[in-house]
């Protein structure tokens, strides 16, 4: 009869289907199609949309289920539009999987992007991997798939099933937007929730809110956390196991924060991270996404901040991953001048297209939303700004005025720190970025990038060459030690010692140094030194903190029982005494980004390898003059020039028996006269110690005069 309701279901192994209503009365028997698995029938005296169960028997049982096409859609206009405008902020509140009640029926709502497919099906165990079965309805006007699956719950595995536009049937694939997944070699996304955790950090975020972040301290441990320690018989720690041991660690050596490569799913070990397939789902080699929620809340908690490894500058062509999604190319550059990586077999997400503009920006706001990380780094930025990044001529697509700027990627870096910076404030972004790309750390208002800070590359290259130097030879080389402050406070920067550094043949920090063993100790404590002395954040890689003397190996721990070695133990307490000195004086940290933060003091004396400068805070910050002797000379009677005649604090000596140095020092102080020297009203005759450096701190009491600057 014309407008009388039909229903069709597809259901293996039946015999027989009745339709039920909600309470159980029997409304009709389906017939079955001859020879098929599809039954389909009219409802008598139904006109509109009801909702109903199916039961169904055959000679082994029977069993009773609410249809997933006896819902309707959830998702709606307002969602399409934004979507293919590519303006939609908490687009992972749409798709993906989410547990939702719908139509009084609890269930998982699923929803996938795949615009040219000819079929999107969603597979699991509750359909026994039946692409046949829980097909989507497409939403035409923006190509999203979606279907409510009634009964399903929390930890049910699933994937796509995606017939392409050539009618070919693709691998299954993955969530884009998968929460959770199952751990690596299998591939499977998992329904799970992220909405819902209890947090216990209202303090320390209204806190991060406050202030500059150019003038905190920020003293960043880089970790990869699948290799900072094992637990028994070399397995993952969980993210419990990691509170427990890691947090506490990082907070005694007194870092601000932890950086942590990447955690997002990935299905290789050896690509550290940096080959994500799931931007949305933690890995579960650590556990289950409640389990890094509880991480990063008692991080918080204990006062540090959580920084995570980003990245969207490409990604993995695994079969069950983004490429040819849908069976043609869609978050990739179809041409593979522009889309595809040849350093690292990659490819690379198309920024023009707003949808997938939208994915990228909307996977960062998710970690900062859902999980309360504090900051992101963006990794391999110029990949991502160079169409011409790596590739010989021939090899890149130039822009149609012959220009190699990857316009799309800009406005997507800009778009991406526009809002995490306008819907997370006391957030911060980082690049790392190996050019001199003009305004990385600049606002986008003032035509920057618009990050909160750039990794100092070029600062830690000519350092660690200068250092790989036996002594002998630096005074050829002092400008690498000075040539930084050129452009120092010409973005706001952070000096990276990180994981790329003690990889690949290039050695641990400790095995660069040159020198017998006492002398490459002495050369690392000096370096460290330096750096925590020289404008800029810090980061150290895990490992180096206690001069770690192999090259980092993803596959094993660390190696801490270096630690029972005095020398070992005496880097790390250096290490936790210059992040203390760091955040606890201002003149060290508060004008890290700035010029008047900082003067020379000795610059030239390249015969000697000595570099002195000054570091000045805030106006009650008492100033901090940081020497530094390259040389395994000591030099006595050593004059500097000071801004103040009274005492200044020795605060730091590298070269301290307790750190493992010889113990010569200036026996906790010395006394500026008011001689100018160094174009400074005052100076002291100093002792610099061997392969060390030397902080000496104005101590601002009534006997300390202060002469005019």
């Amino acid at each position: 009869m014309a407008g009388q309701i039909v229903v069709r279901a597809f259901v293996p192994n039946a015999e027989t289907i009745i339709v039920e209503d909600l309470g159980g009365s029997p409304l009709a028997e389906l017939p079955r199609r001859p020879g098929t698995d599809l039954f389909e029938g009219p409802i008598p005296g139904r006109r509109t949309r009801f909702g109903y169960r199916l039961h169904a028997r055959n000679s082994g049982g029977e069993w009773r289920f609410a249809d997933p096409y006896s819902f309707g859609a959830v998702l709606g206009e307002t969602d399409d539009y934004l979507l293919v405008e590519g303006t939609h902020k908490q687009l992972y509140e749409k798709l993906g999987a989410h547990l939702i009640t719908h139509g009084g029926v609890d269930g998982v709502h699923f929803a996938v992007w795949a615009p040219d497919a000819r079929r999107v099906s969603v597979v699991g165990d509750f359909n026994d991997w039946d692409g046949r079965r829980y097909q989507m309805r497409k939403r035409v006007d923006s190509g999203i798939w979606e279907i409510f699956a009634p009964g399903l719950g929390e930890g049910v595995m699933y994937k796509y099933e995606i017939v392409g536009p050539d009618g070919v049937v693709l691998p299954l694939k993955a969530d884009p937007f998968g929460f959770g997944s199952e751990l690596r070699p299998s591939t499977a996304s998992v329904v799970a929730r992220t909405d819902h955790f209890e947090w216990s950090d209202d303090a320390f975020l209204a806190e991060r809110g406050q202030g500059d972040p150019r003038r905190k301290p920020m003293s960043i441990y880089e970790v990869h956390m699948a290799s900072w320690r094992k637990a028994d018989g070399w397995r993952f720690l969980t993210y419990d196991e990691l509170a427990d041991q890691l947090i506490p660690y990082a907070v005694e050596m007194g870092f601000t924060h932890l950086e942590l490569l990447p955690i997002s799913e990935h299905p290789l070990d050896a690509s550290w991270g940096y080959q994500p397939i799931g931007l949305f789902a933690p890995t579960r080699r650590h556990g289950e996404p409640a389990g890094f929620a509880r991480f990063v809340d008692r991080a918080h908690q204990a006062g540090l901040g959580v920084i995570l490894d980003w990245v969207p500058a490409h990604f993995p062509t695994d079969p069950h991953g983004l490429a040819h999604f849908d069976g043609k190319p869609l978050y990739e550059y179809a041409d593979p001048r522009r889309g595809f990586h040849p350093d690292w077999n990659t490819a690379i997400y198309d920024f023009g297209r707003k949808e997938v503009s939208n994915f990228l920006s909307a996977s960062a706001l998710y970690w900062l939303d859902r999980f309360h990380v504090d900051g992101l780094r963006v990794d391999a930025v110029a990949s991502m700004l160079y169409l011409d990044y790596s590739r010989k001529p021939g090899e890149w697509l130039p822009n149609p005025d012959g220009s190699n700027q990857n316009h799309d990627a800009v406005a997507f870096l800009q778009r991406v720190n526009q809002l995490a910076y306008g819907e997370h404030p006391g957030s911060t972004t980082i690049a790392e970025e190996s050019t001199s790309w003009p305004g990385v750390s600049q606002p986008v208002y003032a035509d920057g990038l618009g990050f909160g800070f750039k990794w100092n590359m070029g600062w830690m290259h000519d350092t660690l060459d200068y250092m790989s130097l036996d002594p002998v030879y630096r005074r050829f080389h002092h400008n690498k030690l000075t040539f930084g402050l050129l452009y120092a406070f010409s973005e706001n920067f952070v000096l990276p010692i990180s994981h790329d550094e003690v990889v690949h043949g290039k050695r641990s920090v400790l095995g660069r140094m040159p020198g017998d063993d006492w002398q490459q100790f002495a050369n690392l404590r000096a370096y460290y030194g330096f750096m925590w002395g020289h404008p800029g954040k810090k980061l150290l890689f895990m490992g180096q903190e206690f001069a770690q003397r192999r090259e980092w190996n993803f596959d094993a721990p660390l190696d801490w029982f270096l630690l029972d070695a005095p020398s070992h133990a005496g880097v790390k307490d250096l290490v936790r005494d210059l992040n203390r000195a760091y955040r606890d004086k201002g003149a060290l940290h508060a004008r890290d980004c700035e010029g008047e933060g900082f003067r020379w003091v000795v610059t030239d004396d390249r015969d000697q390898s000595v570099t002195a400068f000054l570091r000045f805070g805030e106006g009650g910050d008492p100033p901090v003059c940081v020497v530094s002797n390259f040389t395994p000379v000591p030099r006595f009677g050593y004059r500097i020039g000071l801004p103040f005649a009274g005492r200044w604090r020795e605060v730091i000596n590298t070269d301290a028996a307790a750190y493992g140095g010889s113990g010569i020092g200036n026996l906790g102080a010395v006394h500026a006269a008011a001689l100018p020297s160094h174009g400074l009203p005052a100076s002291a005759d100093v002792i610099l110690p061997p392969l060390a450096t030397v902080y000496f701190e104005f101590d601002p009491k009534p006997d300390s005069k202060a002469a005019p600057r």
